[in-house]
């Protein structure tokens, strides 16, 4: 649930900060923290022969398409429903992890993707007109959820002797660099001692957590559970957006989306609980 507050922070920060500039300081920023941990824990850091290559494949699609494509996105249009269609990306990774990796469609996995996207689908519902208003940052928001879920599957396909760490340090590192380049070529160095003190905290926020911790964290998941299950498992993300969008940016909350969260919650409790209580309730009979 921490990430998910990332919605309203970058809407803050990107009316004093351009694009580029934001996003090169936060995969820096992040990149620098995550390998600075990842060296302190006593973790390889430096690249082997073959790694390069596949930390920039990965890269290229799990954090800087996703993250050049949202950046634009959320400046076009609410931060709560831009999350609401970025997070379709369970449903893109669902199918290719199919295709791809060989994971089974269970019912459990069809009935609760179904669940969250219609939880989505009740949000974004009476928005259709903002969207018609302003397709780019539809179009940028689906762009940023389909490129993240290409990566969640090479992710999951390549056998890393990386460490979580190190891996994901490398991605936003690497990433940093062709993003800091365009800045440094179309946009004007930020002042950033003219920003304003909301803008500070938020960037500090979404550089500690959202860009460190919780990439950390989701790509630890990926490794550890198919990669199905831990994209279901981000369909909870839009809809606390939406809740703390309301919160620090007074974008209106309503019914619907108390009516999308019973349904996101439905969907993770069929995806991730019910199996767990199955496997338990079979590993106790005798």
């Amino acid at each position: 649930c921490i990430r998910d507050r990332n919605w309203p922070g970058m809407k803050i920060i990107l009316a004093e900060v351009t694009v580029w500039w934001f996003r090169a300081l936060c995969l820096l920023a992040g990149g620098g923290i995550l390998m600075t941990i990842s060296a302190l824990s006593g973790n390889r850091c430096r690249l082997q022969r073959g790694e390069p290559g596949a930390v920039v494949l990965c890269g290229s699609f799990a954090i800087l398409g996703w993250m050049v494509f949202s950046a634009y996105g959320v400046s076009l249009m609410p931060a709560g429903r831009a999350s609401i269609i970025a997070f379709t990306m369970p449903l893109w990774a669902t199918l290719a992890a199919a295709f791809v990796l060989g994971e089974r469609l269970s019912a459990n996995k069809i009935i609760g993707l179904l669940l969250g996207l219609g939880g989505l689908g009740v949000l974004i519902g009476p928005d259709l007109l903002i969207l018609q208003r302003a397709p780019v940052g539809a179009l940028f928001m689906l762009g940023a959820a389909i490129s993240w879920a290409i990566g969640t599957i090479l992710v999951k396909r390549i056998a890393w002797r990386l460490s979580t760490l190190s891996n994901v340090a490398w991605q936003l590192l690497l990433s940093a660099i062709p993003v800091t380049l365009i800045a440094m070529a179309t946009e004007p160095f930020p002042d950033f001692a003219q920003l304003s003190s909301r803008a500070v905290l938020a960037c500090v926020y979404i550089i500690l957590f959202p860009m460190s911790f919780c990439q950390w964290a989701y790509f630890k998941t990926v490794g550890l559970l198919p990669a199905s299950i831990a994209a279901i498992g981000t369909l909870m993300v839009p809809v606390i957006g939406v809740y703390s969008s309301h919160l620090i940016l007074a974008e209106p909350v309503g019914i619907a989306e108390v009516v999308a969260l019973l349904l996101v919650l439905a969907a993770l409790v069929l995806v991730l609980l019910l199996p767990a209580w199955q496997r338990a309730r079979l590993a106790t009979r005798p």
